[in-house]
């Protein structure tokens, strides 16, 4: 792996004009997720597209369209796009998620959101609207889903767990329902630090579950291992 690029095992992802580079947030989410089955999917602040090329991995009958508020992002995603096997599907679009509409609803609706909500801020600005909430608030983010998503349709979304109490009381004032919960460790013995959900419109009973990423020794756990072998060449 380069540093301008990222090579997974049925794409390739060019990350040099991109503020926020493939991370292992973004593959968890885009691992996580269950696209398949889905007629269109819709990747809001897609970066470089690793996760709408992974929804088309998983899915390639799928129409994904993939939007970023950033113009480097967008011509990145549309780079990658463009250069895989799935081009024909795969849609980019610069445009922010408050201004974007469909005339069409989305079957799934995916999001690795910005994570800070009251955090200082570097002195990238192309990072700052990566990394912070000030371009996209979480009321935005999700009345945008509701607006967007089918009546049985999904929204996958990995956020940092200190704002799951947030993030779940503001969907559910929009009918959004927790459904599915994934806490993640990075490293044995270290607390939880972001947690992969799933929304959906009927509220019913929320499977929960704990996915710990490297052992006290560095290792990999089996289960990261199953979760992103699709993916990563190194598994």
């Amino acid at each position: 792996m380069g540093q301008n690029i990222f090579h997974f095992k049925q794409f390739s992802v060019m990350q040099d004009k991109c503020a926020m580079k493939v991370n292992t947030d973004g593959v968890l989410l885009g691992a996580w997720a269950s696209g398949r089955g889905a007629a269109r999917i819709l990747d809001i602040g897609t970066g470089t597209g690793v996760i709408a090329l992974m929804m088309a991995q998983q899915n390639t009958g799928a129409k994904i369209t993939a939007i970023d508020i950033d113009e480097n992002a967008y011509l990145q995603a549309k780079e990658n796009f463009a250069a895989s096997l799935w081009n024909k599907n795969l849609d980019a679009q610069h445009i922010e998620f408050q201004k974007f509409s469909s005339e069409n609803k989305f079957d799934i609706i995916i999001s690795n959101p910005p994570y800070f909500i009251q955090d200082y801020k570097i002195e990238d600005e192309a990072r700052n609207i990566a990394r912070h909430s000030t371009a996209l608030s979480y009321n935005e983010l999700l009345e945008g889903i509701n607006r967007l998503l089918s009546n049985q349709g999904k929204a996958f979304l990995i956020i940092p767990i200190f704002n799951l109490p947030l993030l779940q009381t503001k969907a559910e004032g929009l009918e959004l329902y927790l459904t599915k919960l994934t806490e993640v460790t990075a490293v044995e013995g270290k607390l939880p630090y972001v947690v992969l959900i799933q929304l959906e419109r009927e509220r019913r009973e929320v499977v929960k579950s704990q996915l710990l990423i490297q052992k006290a020794n560095a290792e990999f756990t089996e289960e990261y291992k199953e979760l992103t072998k699709e993916y990563y060449l190194k598994f």
